[in-house]
């Protein structure tokens, strides 16, 4: 199949979106065509070599790639480093305009480079990640935050929530729910035949037969068998401190845990000492999407310093699952 184009939008203009995307792009020459939403200044951030034309909005897309210069900033709004007040709506820009590419056919991806939460949340109150803004505009019910990598992927009940909010948001239903996208995404768009899921359990122990707990009894074994009767089973619920490390040796082919540092910390250790490259992928969408594991890190943007294993692993994986759906002619569902 000829490379499939991947829509990317570009991120905080003042993050490392732009330089981890040119390095990811030069590593993987003719493996996706790129169709990046940004500004053209960023395009000095590494792209030179891969000669990508700019066009505007609405213009015809060449082959082989381009930059849809969605924003023209002023050098002061584009310093790496140094976030501005017009980045925060430039970057959500870039988002709808990528997102927008793929919803209606001219992409068969999606991927994000970084964006700061905290500036987007400047221009749209109440907005807390890409996951999040996904499901919204794609109108589903739920998604699931799954990060994979080689050793490790691990699937998310609840994503950006407070702690002293994650027990009163669990529940049977949605905990089978997450199993069972997580169930359906292996087997689907990932290849797994026959997929090997792991609950992680919520109390030390797995509560030690309700010594320190009782809520693997009472929450999560009943969320199992609800799984299992909608035929997408899970195995446990097994003791945080060994489940991912049994994935990680090939026990499990993915971990569903209850709460976003239970199911992270893990993840990127491992990408952090094995170099293990994770990446965010969001399941449950009409769309293909991914990401890299990491953020904006205005500490190194501009240094060359930033590592782009993560977007290259990002892309890498929209491309493979965009191949699958096509191939299963799932790649057009429509967006609504």
């Amino acid at each position: 199949m000829p490379a499939p184009r991947l829509a990317i939008s570009l991120g905080d203009p003042s993050g490392i979106g732009a330089e981890v995307t040119a390095a990811a792009l030069r590593a993987l020459r003719g493996e996706v065509e790129p169709l990046l939403f940004g500004d053209p200044g960023l395009l000095a951030r590494g792209f030179a070599p891969l000669r990508l034309p700019v066009v505007e909005p609405g213009q015809p897309i060449p082959r082989g790639g381009a930059l849809v210069a969605v924003t023209r900033l002023p050098a002061s709004a584009l310093t790496a480093g140094r976030p501005a007040a017009r980045g925060a709506s430039a970057q959500l820009a870039f988002l709808t305009a990528a997102f927008d590419s793929v919803r209606n056919g001219q992409s068969a991806a999606l991927c994000t480079a970084p964006i700061s939460k905290a500036q987007v949340a400047r221009v749209l109150p109440g907005f807390v990640g890409h996951t999040e803004w996904l499901e919204a505009r794609c109108g589903v019910k739920r998604t699931v935050m799954m990060l994979a990598g080689g050793r490790l992927r691990v699937a998310l009940v609840t994503n950006h929530a407070p702690l002293t909010r994650v027990r009163r948001s669990l529940t049977p239903a949605l905990i089978a729910e997450t199993i069972a996208i997580t169930w359906r995404a292996l087997r689907d768009d990932l290849g797994v035949r026959s997929p090997r899921v792991a609950l992680a359990a919520w109390n030390p122990h797995a509560g030690d037969g309700g010594l320190v707990g009782d809520e693997e009894g009472t929450l999560l074994a009943p969320a199992l068998t609800r799984a299992a009767r909608q035929g997408t089973p899970a195995h446990g619920p097994f003791p945080a401190d060994s489940v991912f490390f049994r994935a990680a040796l090939g026990e499990f082919d993915a971990v569903v845990a209850l709460y976003h540092d239970q199911g992270l910390i893990p993840v990127k250790l491992l990408d952090a000492v094995l170099g293990d490259a994770a990446v965010n992928v969001t399941l449950g969408l009409p769309m293909v999407r991914t990401s890299p594991d990491h953020g904006v890190a205005y500490s190194l943007a501009g240094t060359g310093r930033a590592n782009p294993a993560s977007m290259v692993a990002a892309l890498r994986l929209a491309a493979r699952i965009a191949r699958v759906r096509a191939r299963a002619g799932r790649a057009s569902r429509q967006v609504r």
